[in-house]
């Protein structure tokens, strides 16, 4: 009985591991969308703003502004629009988790 309630526990753990590194390459697919203007992995050439390594409430709070049209954008509004806000907080992690 030990076992099979072993073997459960690692099929769960396995399972897990695997939806939470589908959710990472999720948002990272989410985050590649913003590369053309902000560069990979949010390192951008100069004259663009870099996400890579910023605070990630002042990320979050930027594309909010933009979604919500208190930040004036020519693009950024309608590409803030396309995600929902949990959304918008887990590309924001992910640009601040990335090295400048």
């Amino acid at each position: 009985m030990k076992s099979v309630t072993k073997l459960l526990s690692i099929g769960l753990l396995s399972t897990t591991a695997a939806f939470a590194q589908a959710q990472v390459n999720e948002i990272r697919v989410w985050a590649a969308a913003c590369a053309t203007c902000h560069g990979t992995e949010g390192r951008a050439v100069p004259g663009m703003a870099a996400l890579a390594g910023q605070p990630q409430r002042a990320i979050e709070q930027a594309m909010l502004d933009f979604k919500h049209g208190r930040r004036p954008a020519t693009l950024m509004h309608q590409i803030a629009k396309g995600y929902t806000d949990e959304q918008i907080a887990q590309i924001a992690a992910y640009f601040a988790a990335q090295k400048p």
